[in-house]
């Protein structure tokens, strides 16, 4: 028996042991983010909310922990071939930034419609940026060109073990700062953080709630739970940009077997989330960061019986990364 719950323990692309070892590994580059709260979001939500701030890591998002932890665990003659991604965004602006800090090239492939500010983001920690159409089939191709011509290692902004399992830092870090969770909301895309997050926080406390929030426009993640296989969308329409992608091959057993549940939520929620973050907390969040709160203020979440017993709940604010102008317009369309 003993055997077999060991055999188990090992099917998934991370782990306890991995991420305490990325733990150790990135400690001396990561921000060990605040941890922050509002009587006034308590008394809205009627639960005691704790919001872990990655919009504070450097980069301005969660993904600089999976990219720190793949970039620095490269053996030194990988490395010395750079490193390549594609992404729309916050995963392209941390493995430039890391990639920056051990002094090594990073390529990075952008679809054309990337939000101005996390290109800059790019530009700024000098990755160097190669273009391409708004598809998966573009985004793929591209990436290929590059690994064929450079040399460069590949790092999946969510399907790659070293990612999720720095993402899972996240976890051992706000079980630490607040240890009386007993739910965490996290928001879901290609699911890299969630599954570091579930694995990190269930391996420290079993009895612990993970629940996924996921835009409606981008709900593949709630389908693929629902059907119990992965579905993938032809389009996603929603203003998070950074809940566009799909569960991937080792993200999705993840959240299959060990997330909770997925509640879904609609753009205008979203926007009114990053509103009373900006408003009450004083943070100023993407709307990606902000879908957490969005889900615990939405009825699917208040009117749930089987979350009644959630009392203290950690919300990931997961990233800061957001084009002001954009904002602007946004809370004016939806306010």
């Amino acid at each position: 028996m003993e055997d077999k719950s060991l055999k188990e323990e090992k099917k998934y692309a991370a782990d306890i042991d991995s991420i305490t070892k990325a733990h150790a590994r990135i400690k001396p580059y990561v921000h060990k983010t605040p941890v922050l709260s509002s009587e006034t979001l308590n008394s809205i939500a009627g639960k005691s909310l704790f919001f872990k701030c990655e919009c504070f890591q450097k980069g301005g998002a969660f993904k600089f922990r999976g990219a720190s932890n793949t970039v620095f665990s490269l053996e030194d003659e990988q490395a010395a071939k750079g490193v390549a991604t594609h992404s729309s965004g916050n995963h392209a602006a941390a493995l430039a930034l890391a990639a920056k800090m051990r002094g090594i090239p990073a390529y990075i492939v952008i679809p054309k419609n990337a939000p101005k500010c996390k290109v800059e983001n790019v530009r700024r920690y000098g990755g160097q940026i190669i273009w391409c159409e708004p598809t998966m089939q573009s985004r793929e191709e591209t990436a290929n060109k590059v690994l064929n011509e450079t040399g460069a290692v590949l790092v999946h902004p969510y399907n790659d073990p070293r990612t999720i399992s720095g993402q899972g830092t996240l976890s051992l870090e706000f079980l630490d700062q607040v240890p009386q969770l007993d739910t965490l909301i996290v928001p879901i895309s290609g699911g890299g953080l969630i599954s570091g997050i579930t694995i990190g926080a269930k391996s420290m406390n079993p009895g612990i709630r993970v629940i996924a929030a996921e835009p409606k426009g981008a709900d593949d993640a709630a389908q693929s739970k629902a059907s119990g296989q992965i579905i993938t969308l032809a389009q996603t329409n929603t203003i998070a940009d950074g809940l566009r992608a799909s569960l991937g091959s080792l993200t999705w057993p993840i959240v299959r077997d060990l997330v909770d549940d997925i509640i879904t939520v609609e753009d205008k929620e979203i926007v009114d989330a990053m509103k009373l973050c900006y408003e009450i907390l004083k943070v100023a969040i993407e709307p990606s960061g902000a879908i957490g709160l969005a889900a615990v203020l939405s009825d699917s979440f208040k009117q749930n019986p089987a979350f009644k017993d959630s009392r203290n709940i950690g919300i990931v604010l997961s990233g800061g990364n957001v084009d002001l102008g954009v904002l602007w317009e946004s809370l004016h369309l939806h306010g």
